[in-house]
């Protein structure tokens, strides 16, 4: 039966309205129920896309495409690592098509970084199902910006990636798009409240697909996925893998952007953004470990203390006001290297209570000696934790004038201690300094994801290093703080440790490394009489060398260290 004017959904032609009947031919009846059964028939029968350069053509999937449309028809959990360009939003809205289609009842949730984003893949969806023959179609019943509802019960609705996005309702698939984009805080977010919905099924599903982006959430699930910690079936994409790209196609995009870009866009690397401090090949093989125990408020442990080991807190403060963090690391500093015991992060925690927070996992931690950063409402939290709490183990500062601020456990000055440190422009540039040395060749040990991924954002502005837009450096400014400290007389009273002469010493052993010689062999054995003469002869008043050879002085010990100089 041929449908009516009437019968299309608000008088557009390409789609019907629901309880349109249709009368179907034997030969359409088969059809219907091959595209039922095989996602990848449907897929390259009957969706249209608009391609750039052709307009409006079939959708013909590349090799790898298919490959992710089984995998994805086939398990709960995928997460896909794709280069730019490469298909991968056409092919992921035409998997979600087939599947409100052919079933009754599902709910689909396309989620990405940006709203305009999400609404674009959502119009994509619609404009191939407009292309459909209209006896494959279901009735409309609501079609709209950001959703689309089915005669059959199923529905597709697009929205940013957020913790409210799709909190409350149940969802059969969720597609997170470009999940690298989506800043760390937010993501963790989704998760905490949005993965309880999914998992409550038997049958739904999580496609997560992204070209990477610096060391974060995405990156987590990735690295974890490929070491088989979660349930995440990882898909990735080589870029030559997609026809018409290579090696003429990487060399003009060089061309027109930059290594680093092809690099991250088309390889595929998890790197971090331009000129941060810790360097990107560093980063590139800093593993991160899950934490032993973490509390909802931001605590993430990753050792135990031992008893006689000695720690160091170290402690940044914000106004709580939902934006920066509090945030503070716990390092075990007993020998090097330096190791990240314990770290927190919480931007919601009143002013007033951090000290409470601090006190309680300073104590736990052996009574650490904790450093405080003072700069704003710092001062308030250092005096409760010093003053009113008594907490002893505060390391105080004296305030020296142009001399800087020393740790000197309060023997300054009278009237110029202080609870704590303000950070100035000198102390932040010898912090990062050190902090990069000490942390590129392994002397400070960091596992945490977090702290990670905020180097991997920490970037050179102007004469100095902060977040790159959007991101946190608030626990890299703990470990700033750390690596200042190092530098103080009083820390290697402490410690019994002197930092900057141990990486002095490893950057002295590298040197000689090196330099060392290379093309002769030597045996170990010595002529002594051959040598005795060749002395002898070099030491002669008729060797014409011998005239401009300035000896010793008599007194002069050899075996002393300080000949050397003379030598």
């Amino acid at each position: 039966m041929p449908i009516k004017n009437n019968d299309h959904y608000l008088g557009n032609p390409l789609i019907k309205a629901a309880n349109t009947p249709v009368e179907f031919t034997p030969e359409q009846v088969e059809e219907y129920i091959k595209c039922s059964n095989d996602p990848i028939h449907f897929i390259e029968n009957y969706i249209k896309i608009v391609q750039v350069d052709r307009g409006l053509i079939p959708f013909e999937m590349y090799p790898f495409q298919e490959n992710i449309v089984r995998t994805i028809h086939d398990n709960r959990f995928t997460i896909c690592k794709l280069p730019r360009q490469s298909g991968k939003s056409t092919t992921m809205i035409s998997y979600l098509l087939h599947h409100v289609l052919f079933n009754q009842d599902k709910k689909v949730a396309i989620l990405a970084n940006k709203l305009t984003t999400a609404r674009e893949l959502l119009q994509r969806l619609k404009k191939s199902y407009e292309n459909l023959p209209k006896w494959l179609q279901q009735g409309i019943i609501e079609w709209n910006k950001l959703s689309i509802q089915l005669e059959n019960g199923s529905k597709v609705i697009a929205s940013s990636t957020s913790s409210s996005a799709v909190r409350g309702d149940t969802y059969s698939i969720i597609l997170l798009d470009e999940f690298a984009f989506v800043p760390n805080n937010i993501a963790e977010d989704f998760f905490n409240s949005v993965y309880p919905t999914i998992s409550s099924g038997e049958t739904t599903k999580v496609v997560i697909v992204s070209t990477p982006k610096g060391m974060n959430m995405f990156y987590k699930l990735w690295k974890n996925a490929e070491n088989d910690k979660n349930s995440y079936v990882p898909l990735e994409v080589h870029w030559n893998e997609i026809p018409g790209r290579d090696q003429k196609f990487k060399e003009e995009t060089i061309r027109n952007t930059s290594e680093r870009q092809w690099m991250q866009e088309f390889e595929c690397q998890f790197l971090g953004s331009e000129d941060t401090l810790i360097s990107s090949a560093k980063l590139a093989t800093m593993p991160f470990e899950e934490p032993v125990r973490s509390a909802v408020d931001g605590l993430d442990i990753f050792e135990e203390p031992k008893k006689d080991n000695v720690y160091i807190m170290c402690v940044d403060t914000c106004r709580a006001q939902g934006a920066d963090y509090h945030a503070f690391t716990v390092m075990d500093v007993t020998q090097m290297p330096y190791k990240v015991v314990a770290k927190y992060r919480n931007n919601t925690l009143p002013v007033l209570m951090y000290p409470t927070v601090i006190e309680k996992m300073g104590k736990y931690y052996n009574d650490a000696h904790i450093l405080l950063e003072i700069n704003d409402v710092g001062s308030e939290v250092a005096d409760i934790l010093y003053q009113e709490l008594e907490y002893e183990n505060v390391l105080l500062v004296s305030n020296r004038g142009k001399k800087g601020q020393k740790v000197d456990g309060g023997f300054g000055e009278s009237g110029k201690v202080q609870f704590g440190v303000r950070t100035s422009y000198q102390i932040k540039k010898l912090g990062c300094s050190i902090l990069k040395e000490m942390v590129e060749q392994d002397k400070l040990v960091v596992t945490d994801l977090d702290i990670i991924s905020e180097f991997s954002t920490f970037t050179s502005k102007g004469i100095s290093y902060e977040a790159s837009e959007g991101y946190h450096d608030d626990l890299v400014d703990t470990l700033i703080l750390f690596s200042w400290l190092t530098t103080q007389t009083y820390f290697r009273e402490i410690i019994d440790i002197d930092t900057r002469k141990k990486l002095y010493e490893k950057r002295l052993q590298d040197l000689e490394a090196s330099l060392s010689p290379f093309g002769f062999i030597e045996d170990g054995i010595v002529d002594f009489e051959e040598e005795k003469q060749r002395d002898a002869s070099f030491l002669s008043r008729e060797n014409p060398r011998r005239k401009n050879l300035e000896l010793p002085p008599s007194d002069v010990n050899m075996d002393d260290e300080s000949s050397f100089f003379w030598s």
